[in-house]
């Protein structure tokens, strides 16, 4: 794969043998971030599971304790007597049959995540083909599936995230800005990192986490020790 100039350049800032504790992993990270622009650091952690059996999947949600550096786009999908109450919230988009029906004929995506209500569970859980493939879709385990509209929205709002393995075992998930500093993103990463270790499934067998890589958008990937 072809790397610019400038991504060469923060390449040599990291020893690729190199096991790095994550606030050195994190000053490393924002010294070889490469772009003007603020860049967003990721973390992609390898899982020793195999996410094709049911028993061995690996997903939930947290509150990163500094957000991620962008404020959500919440979709609210609620009957009309609730809707208010969805606005109230600071919901971005609220609906419900007519929402429902403008993902379906229109491909209506402009938002970060859908929360709704137990009773609309039915008519949403049908736009699974159309969501699924986006990670959009809603669950009770990420608390997207919540009769509290207001708590639901407001802990989008204030930073919180879902983690899932995808097809290669791997979960990949924003932790901030490279403008948060390294003491706010450690705080986020040991967030993201406790939540997922307390997620192991019973079934899992041998070394848990595999491997841990935090990178910014445009910068080289940094290896994190993250056994506890």
């Amino acid at each position: 794969m072809f790397r610019g100039k400038k991504y060469r350049e923060s390449e040599k800032l990291v020893d690729k043998t190199k096991l790095y504790d994550p606030q050195e992993a994190f000053e490393t990270v924002i010294k070889a971030s490469p772009a003007k622009f603020d860049e967003t650091v990721e973390l992609h952690v390898r899982l020793g599971v195999d996410s094709r059996h049911a028993d061995q999947q690996v997903r939930g949600a947290v509150v990163l304790p500094n957000g991620t550096g962008k404020t959500a786009r919440v979709l609210v999908i609620c009957k009309d007597e609730r809707q208010q109450e969805a606005t109230d919230a600071g919901a971005d988009f609220v609906g419900g049959d007519d929402m429902i029906e403008r993902i379906q004929k229109e491909n209506f995506f402009d938002y970060d995540a859908i929360v709704t209500t137990p009773d609309m569970m039915g008519k949403v859980g049908r736009l699974g083909k159309l969501l699924g493939p986006k990670g959009l879709m809603p669950t009770p385990k990420a608390g997207t599936v919540n009769a509290d509209i207001a708590k639901a929205v407001s802990e989008l709002k204030a930073g919180k995230i879902e983690y899932r393995l995808d097809k290669t075992n791997i979960i990949h998930c924003p932790i901030g800005k490279v403008s948060f500093g390294p003491e706010k993103l450690v705080e986020n990463y040991t967030t993201l990192i406790d939540a997922i270790i307390k997620a192991k499934p019973a079934a899992a067998k041998g070394q848990y986490i595999k491997s841990c890589v935090t990178a910014s958008t445009m910068g080289p990937g940094v290896k994190v020790n993250a056994q506890k």
